[in-house]
């Protein structure tokens, strides 16, 4: 799952991003409020956690461009004023969430994960396709009695092809998604990626392949014994 961070304070903006990153949520922070709308349009966020007081653009404009533009992506709304007046504008503004600084990190985590919930996410251990099954907290992979671990990247390529079995992952949204959308990755890092996944899973003695489809990207099969 993906986070985008939209924070001024720099400090601040990257302790949330280690407080999500422990618990295998991937993050993209901006400290401009303009920067966060572009970010946030790019549609590859599961939740934005949104300042209010930014330069360039406040939080509350930004949350209402969003729902403008019928952007659904769940908002948690910060702020250092815990007056009511300003929470029922963050809320009328589309936000679904409001938190006050300071606040603990388990209080943030608990607010992401009810968010996801809402938005009809099931949160599951496992991940599987045929005779494959990736660990969502170890980062394992496993198919019958073999296991291997896969790196940070690996894991979140795999998450995404079996995320959509019955179709194609273009080499694009792997990029953004795992590199992140501001990355400097291009389509030979996808490649070398899939390249070690396939060893993987020759390891594994898996059924399963990774088939690319030329111009398309890549999809999870059954390959012919």
């Amino acid at each position: 799952m993906r986070v985008l961070i939209v924070e001024d304070e720099v400090r601040l903006a990257d302790a949330l991003a280690q407080i999500l990153s422990e618990q295998k949520y991937m993050t993209d922070v901006v400290n401009d409020g303009l920067d966060g709308l572009d970010y946030a349009r790019a549609g590859i966020y599961d939740v934005i956690v949104l300042d209010v007081m930014l330069p360039g653009m406040n939080g509350f404009d930004i949350a209402k461009e969003l729902r403008k533009e019928k952007d659904q992506t769940p908002i948690i709304m910060l702020t250092a004023r815990s007056e009511v007046i300003d929470k029922v504008k963050g809320l009328d503004c589309g936000a679904d969430d409001y938190m006050t600084k300071p606040f603990a990190p388990e209080e943030l985590l608990a607010r992401v994960r009810a968010l996801t919930r809402r938005q009809g996410e099931v949160l599951l251990d496992e991940q599987s396709f045929e005779d494959l099954t990736l660990n969502l907290s170890t980062c394992d992979l496993s198919c019958g009695s073999k296991s291997i671990h896969l790196n940070f990247k690996e894991f979140e390529i795999l998450k995404l092809l079996m995320s959509s079995p019955n179709s194609a992952v273009t080499k694009e949204d792997i990029i953004v998604k795992v590199w992140g959308y501001d990355s400097d990755a291009t389509d030979n890092n996808v490649e070398a990626y899939i390249s070690f996944l396939r060893k993987k899973f020759l390891f594994l003695e898996s059924k399963v392949g990774i088939t690319a489809l030329r111009k398309v990207g890549y999809r999870l099969e059954v390959q012919d014994q």
